[in-house]
């Protein structure tokens, strides 16, 4: 049969101007503001301890000790957070993070990394100096007190913040002093070599052992100031590289001491995002291994350095998203976990068979650094408050690669809410902010790296509707709108074989169908159009449709994602029919119709679903109303 679109041409505009949301950047920037009201009291991140569990009044500081390597994770999440928004809150953020780091390494007076540092005069300061006795507690100066015996976590962590704020900001003050922070503290290292010396001259660690970090610490010294440590690290590449991999095998032996992935993944991103030689390829060995343990974890910031490394996975980011969310249905205190019976143990009474779902996780101050097969958590007493950092920087990094889009940024089918779009699909971008309509393009690069100019039905300053090019590669594809005078919107999509949405006629993708009919008189062989839906403004409803014996109805539902089936199937109020078409509309691009009759065993059905399925993939269920 057929076409007939002069009132489907009006729902398709409506379609173009609606505009949903979804949310997730809230809880981060709450998240944000929080470690500011409450994790930063003096220098550097620290956790509060409250008086109860319910209660809301701080008694202490606690987790001084790791106090570094998380500063270092809050100064890389805030860097990609001002990559992304160019927030002012960012850049405050950021700078303080920054200072903070510099504080550590400015206080111990010989360039060596401190725990943490605390004033003197802090209520809190002798249950802190209390806790990390055991580390040492110096006095390089007046005011304030640090805590040493620094190990290697803390530097890779500093390490790694630093050089992500440094590629990812674009203030020349905070670039220099990241250059000459990183300089002070690899030149402090190479100089005692590669041990961590405390001012007393105590022995904190050794790098030694660790190829892997010496050659990560040397490149992004050499990339922040390749005059001083280029030939270092062109020297130290050559002998160090092949011995890389093998600290990291060893490594994935076994699951135990589960940090360790961190501070691998975090020093192999380092490694390897700055190498353009054919020592990439030497570095790579080593993150497979890692990376062949470890993807199967449930881990969002191992996978968000995976999506930095080997670039878009439709799994595995679709998992990353998936992650993010059960974060956040995890409680932030310390409260008791006890897996055991709820969850199989294998070997190890209090290890689980497969990685704990991330809501049951056990409580901890980086959930990504913490065994997934842990089953329970001694102690947990509810008043020590995680700072939430293990949200915020795979979060923000998701934002950057395009993995999370915005919360009031959305990529879908124009016809329905669905996220996975297909190659000549009409698609719809909401929650844009483009100062101007002229000059727009969007492009959209697959997960072959093939980009392509899509054709844009409409612009507004906050809307883009356009059809996914022809040829697109299925898996994770990124979509660039580019306006004139504008940074770039880069946000990613699932690019199927298929994806079936039919258009309704309120364009909310429910309710009463876009469609159209025609009756046919059989013994003349007339058609004539019949009424499917009518609308009031906004307000669409139903319009009955009567059969009859000589006079049978067919139907034209119009929809997108559905050209490229093999296998198209429809049903009404659960009843299949016959599908007689199925495929483009010819008139508009990217539009599909399906054509269908409306058999007499429908008659008196009233308004009823109608879907669509492609390949096995249902469409959303619009309605029609048969009497």
């Amino acid at each position: 049969m057929g076409s007939r679109l002069p009132r489907f041409r009006a729902v398709l505009l409506f379609v173009f101007l609606s505009d949903p949301a979804v949310a997730s950047e809230a809880d981060a920037l709450a998240i944000s503001q929080n470690i500011q009201a409450r994790h930063f009291p003096y220098f550097t991140v620290l956790d509060p301890i409250f008086d109860s569990p319910t209660g809301s009044q701080i008694v202490t500081y606690t987790r001084c000790g790791d106090s570094a390597i998380w500063t270092g994770f809050y100064l890389a999440a805030e860097a990609f957070r001002y990559n992304v928004t160019h927030s002012p809150d960012a850049l405050s953020n950021t700078r303080r993070a920054l200072a903070g780091v510099q504080s550590l390494v400015d206080v111990t007076g010989n360039n060596v990394l401190a725990r943490c540092l605390i004033p003197d005069n802090s209520p809190y300061a002798q249950s802190i100096q209390n806790e990390e006795a055991h580390n040492g507690i110096y006095h390089s100066g007046p005011g304030n007190f640090w805590v040493g015996n620094t190990s290697r976590d803390e530097y890779s962590g500093v390490i790694f913040g630093l050089g992500v704020a440094y590629d990812l900001m674009d203030d020349p003050a905070i670039k220099s002093s990241i250059a000459q922070l990183v300089t002070r503290l690899v030149q402090f290292l190479k100089d005692h070599g590669w041990l961590v010396i405390l001012p007393d001259g105590s022995v904190a660690t050794t790098f030694l052992d660790r190829p892997d970090q010496q050659l990560a610490f040397l490149q992004l010294a050499r990339h922040v100031n390749p005059g001083q440590f280029s030939t270092t690290y062109d020297i130290e590449r050559v002998l160090l590289s092949p011995a890389v991999i093998v600290p990291v095998s060893f490594d994935t032996l076994s699951n135990s001491s589960y940090f360790k992935f961190n501070l691998d993944t975090i020093n192999l991103y380092t490694l390897l995002h700055l190498e353009s030689s054919s020592f990439q390829d030497v570095y790579g060995q080593a993150y497979d291994v890692l990376r062949n343990h470890t993807d199967n974890q449930g881990n969002a910031f191992f996978n968000m350095i995976d999506r930095a490394i080997n670039g878009p996975n439709a799994a595995r980011d679709a998992e990353t998203r998936t992650l993010l969310d059960q974060w956040l249905l995890r409680p932030r205190r310390d409260v008791h976990v006890d897996n055991h019976g709820k969850y199989p143990s294998c070997g190890d009474p209090d290890t689980a068979c497969q990685p704990i779902p991330v809501p049951d996780r056990v409580t901890t101050d980086f959930l990504w650094q913490r065994s997934p097969y842990q089953l329970a958590n001694t102690g947990g007493d509810g008043i020590i408050e995680s700072a939430g950092i293990d949200y915020i920087l795979p979060y923000w990094m998701a934002r950057y690669y395009g993995v999370v889009a915005p919360d009031n940024l959305r990529v879908s089918s124009a016809a329905s809410a669905s996220s996975a779009l297909a190659p000549e699909e009409i698609a719809s971008i909401y929650g844009l902010n483009l100062p101007a309509v002229h000059g727009v393009t969007v492009t959209v690069k697959d997960s072959a790296a093939t980009s392509r100019a899509a054709q844009i039905y409409f612009v507004s300053t906050s809307q883009i509707n356009f059809v996914v090019p022809a040829g697109t590669a299925l898996g994770t594809a990124s979509i660039t709108v580019h306006a004139p005078g504008a940074a770039d919107v880069i946000v990613s999509v699932e690019i199927r074989s298929v994806a079936p949405a039919l258009f309704s006629a309120d364009a909310t993708g429910t309710g009463a169908a876009a469609a159209t009919a025609v009756q046919v008189v059989i013994a003349t062989g007339r058609q004539s159009p019949v009424s499917v839906f009518s609308c009031s403004g906004p307000v669409c409803s139903t319009v009955p449709i009567r059969l009859g014996v000589d006079t049978p109805i067919y139907l034209t539902l119009y929809g997108t994602g559905i050209r490229n089936g093999s296998s198209v199937t429809c049903t009404i109020g659960g009843v299949s029919v016959p599908v007689l078409y199925a495929g483009p509309q010819r008139q508009y691009t990217g539009l599909d119709q399906v054509n269908v009759p409306l058999i007499l065993s429908l008659r008196n059905s009233g308004e009823v679903d109608v879907v669509v399925t492609v390949d096995g993939r249902a469409s959303n269920a619009v309605r029609v109303n048969v009497q």
